[in-house]
Formats: structure tokens, sequence, C-alpha cells
């Protein structure tokens, strides 16, 4: 069961790439878009009339949708004719779709393999996948929702021209709602390797795209709270209050969000340009977060009063500093790849570090040279701290089936009573 078909390259080019995505604060690996699917074929002898008309319309509604905003949907802010948010509009469509749809599962029901689900890749060598598998379709409409949650965070942190006519600036205002969006997206990729995933056999699972695959969806989630703690600690740095430790502390848990990330990718085969690009942004993410974690703790380091504490406060601030500047590559190696895109003007973490850390470092090296000798101070980075990750996933889970399906049963009953 769960019927498998995948097709390469062969529909006329339903995979669009574009050549630039603009400006990347939060990288969004394509958006997947589904492709029509006559239920009334497969459903027409099973369901009510009304039933099937209504996942038609549901359905029919998002393919409309992803196909207008899948080309432009990292680059603009576009709005509907009533001023909403057209990234809105889709994710409200996705979520009336998900409760009729999950009527498809409901009591282990045969319905669920009636269907072929097609839906177009975008980080998988296959240009489309179709599976007939309700599952499927789930999977990839809470990635879905996931991917616009994260091109949502990608606008609320591009910075826009600031009042006083200096430089561009993102308001606390959005700082704190990127944080909540991020955590969304999370927690839909969650629930989907934990509550999703598990329907689908070894064999099937190995049938997935790229997309889809298991270490895919936890690089994102993952992501996703990397990038949530990002804001977090540039916000701390903005903050009187803020303590040196828990500017340590924030930092070290974004190493590690992100090289769990990398960890997840490293095993996929990345193959085409929106694969190989969200490899780089892991990466350069990664030697970024390193970069903050390391001038952070060696300047905790620098408070001991010991000749080694101090030498392993210039090693760190040496190593923050090569992070830096490897950091600066990455984010290069990142925009050239295809399709390729721009780094908007530095903001909150990163802003404050690429300037304190040369100079710190500079200062820092200078005053130990003076004080000791030379070879005491050239020390391996110390080990950073290993602190427990704070930051977790919203709780989300699958909703409850649609009413329709009570009545759709009724009637179904009603019907066979009669006959």
């Amino acid at each position: 069961m769960g019927c498998f078909a995948s097709r390469p390259n062969d529909t006329g080019g339903n995979r669009r790439k574009p050549t630039s995505i603009g400006d990347v604060s939060v990288y969004v690996p394509g958006l997947r878009i589904p492709k029509p699917v006559e239920f009334s074929q497969s459903l027409g002898d099973q369901l009510p009339k009304t039933l099937v008309e209504r996942l038609t319309a549901l359905r029919t509604r998002i393919v409309v949708m992803a196909n207008q905003e899948g080309p432009t949907i990292t680059r603009t802010r576009r709005k509907t004719q009533h001023g909403g948010s057209t990234l809105a509009d889709l994710h409200h469509a996705l979520e009336d779709y998900l409760p009729v749809l999950l009527g498809l599962t409901k009591d282990g029901s045969h319905l669920q393999f009636k269907v072929q689900f097609n839906w177009v890749n975008q980080e998988d060598e296959e240009e489309e996948t179709a599976m007939s598998n309700v599952w499927y379709e789930i999977l990839s409409v809470l990635h879905l929702m996931a991917m616009l949650q994260m091109s949502q965070a990608n606008l609320l942190l591009l910075p826009r021209g600031s009042s006083d006519g200096y430089h561009p600036k993102i308001s606390e205002e959005n700082r704190r709602a990127s944080i909540d969006i991020f955590l969304k997206a999370a927690g839909y990729l969650d629930c989907a390797v934990k509550h999703v995933l598990p329907h689908f056999s070894t064999e099937q699972r190995r049938s997935l795209p790229i997309d889809l695959a298991e270490g895919a969806l936890r690089a994102l989630c993952l992501q996703a709270l990397g990038q949530g703690v990002d804001i977090q600690l540039g916000m701390a740095i903005d903050s009187a209050k803020a303590t040196l430790a828990v500017k340590r502390r924030l930092s070290c848990e974004m190493v590690k969000y992100w090289q769990q990330a990398q960890d997840n990718l490293m095993n996929l085969p990345l193959a085409n340009g929106w694969g190989e690009k969200h490899m780089l942004f892991v990466k350069w993410k990664y030697v970024e977060a390193k970069a903050a974690a390391y001038y952070y703790h060696g300047l905790i380091l620098d408070e001991g009063n010991t000749e080694k504490s101090h030498g392993m406060a210039v090693a760190a601030l040496q190593a923050a500093d090569e992070c830096l500047k490897e950091s600066k590559k990455a984010s290069e190696a990142f925009n050239t790849s295809s399709p390729t895109s721009r780094t908007p003007p530095l903001f909150g973490t990163m802003k404050y570090l690429s300037e304190k850390i040369p100079k710190e470092t500079s200062s820092k090296v200078r005053i130990n040279r003076d004080l000791y000798s030379y070879e005491k101070i050239m020390e391996t980075a110390p080990t950073l701290p290993d602190f427990a990750l704070a930051l977790k996933p919203d709780e989300y889970q699958l909703p409850s089936v649609d009413a329709s399906w009570s009545e759709a049963s009724l009637r179904t009953k009603n019907t066979s009573n009669h006959i």
C-alpha cells in the first residue's frame, strides 16, 4: 500500500528556479508546489458528493495560490487586494484544508491509499514526487506551512529605513514576532518528524523526496531554533541588564543548534542548487555562531586573575576573530551560489560582533603580550561550555478530523440501509 511514483523532468519545467532570491536573513530552500488532484475520480463512488467537492475546492485553492506565490515568495512582501498578506492567506488555506484531509485517515480508513498526491520538489533531483498515501500529503502540507512561516520571518528581519535617516533597523516588535514565528515553524516540523513520519514504512521513507527526508526536516527545525536564539542574543546585546554569562550561554546554545542542523544535512544528497545553497547557509551560520561563542567565552575568561585564564582568553578571542573572517567567506559562498542572493545590512548580533571582535582581539593580544611570554598566549582555542538547549519548538498537534466526515459517515450508513 502507499503506491509510489516519481517522475523526473518530463513535465515541461514545473520546478521554477529563480536566478536570484534577493535579500536573505532566513533561508527558505524553495517552496514545494502541489499539483492538481482529481478527488472525484478516486473517491466519487466512496464519499458523498458534497465532501468530495469540498476536498477539491480546498486543495484547488492551495494549488492556485502556491503557484502564484512560489516564484516571488522569498523576494517580496506581496499584499492581497484587501491589504492582507498573501503568505498568511496561503497559510490559512492550508489550515482549512488539513482537518478535512485528515478524514481520509479516520479509523485506519482504506481511503488513505486511494488518492495519488503529486508535489513539485525543490531540493530533490527528481522534479516531482507522487504517492498514493494521504500521509505524504499531510507531510507535504506541514512542510509548506513551516516554509511559509520561515518566509514570513525573513520579511520581518530585513532591515528597513529608520526614522533618523541613518542605518536601516529592525524594530523590537519585529524581532519578538520573528521568534514566535520560528517556534511555530519548528513546531510544524517537529510534529512532522514525530507524528507523521512514523506512518511510513522504512521502504516508503526511502521513496520520499530529499525535501521531506527526516534529516532535512530535523535540520530545518534546528535552523528555526538557531535563528530564534540569534534574535534573542541580539536583544540581549541591546539590553543593559543582560550579563556576559547570559550572552555566552545564548551564543553557545546557538552553536549547538547549527552544528546539529549541519550534522542532519551531512548524509543527504543535496545535489541541485537549492540543496547546495541550503548546506552553505547552515555552514555560514554555524561559523558565525562560533565567532559569537568564542568572543563571549573569551571575555569571561579574561575576567580571571591568572596567567592561564588570560592566555585562554586571548586564544578564545583569536578563535572568534578567525571564525568571523571565515564567516564572511562562507557568506560570500552562500550568496554567489545559485540562485544568487544578497546579505542585508548587518543588524543585531553580527553588526555588534563584526565591530567588537577585531578590536577586542587586537587589544587583548597586545596587553597580554606585554604581560606574558608569546608562547604562553598562543594556545589552541579553549573548549566552549556545553549548555542544555533551552529553546524548544511549539507543541503543534494535528487538528481533529472535520465534522463533515461524521455527517458523511451518517449519510453513507443511511444510504446503505435503504438499499
